[in-house]
């Protein structure tokens, strides 16, 4: 059974910082991508960063620069280092495992997530 728990998340002002970690058992995790999404009202689910099992990194837009995404294979667990943060990224960020070694922003390319972790930021 797949178990997908993110720690880290709370409250800070704006250009403060947070790291999100998220932690996975019961599944291969070096072998497949990981990423972080977070929900965006009347839409759903939108990425925010993602990182291959060889490492590779994407970003939205608006958080490059800003975000860093990585991954401890030996701790099965990913990050998201958030700095310079904006009142705009308040929101609950979900932890995404891949069902393949490559992924983009798709959701269909995901088949376990997490329950969430709340960011909130304050101007």
């Amino acid at each position: 059974q797949v178990h997908v728990v993110e720690s880290g998340g709370g409250s800070v002002e704006a250009g403060g910082s947070l790291t999100l970690s998220c932690t996975v058992s019961g599944y291969d995790f070096n072998r497949y991508c990981m990423a972080w999404f977070r929900q965006v009202p009347g839409k759903g689910r939108e990425g925010v960063a993602e990182i291959d099992a060889g490492g590779s990194t994407l970003y939205r837009d608006d958080v490059e620069g800003r975000f860093s995404i990585s991954r401890d294979n030996a701790k099965s667990t990913v990050y998201l280092q958030m700095n310079s943060l904006k009142s705009e990224d308040s929101n609950t960020y979900s932890c995404a495992v891949g069902n393949s070694m490559f992924c983009r922003f798709h959701p269909s390319d995901f088949d376990y997530w997490g329950q969430g972790t709340q960011v909130t930021v304050s101007s």
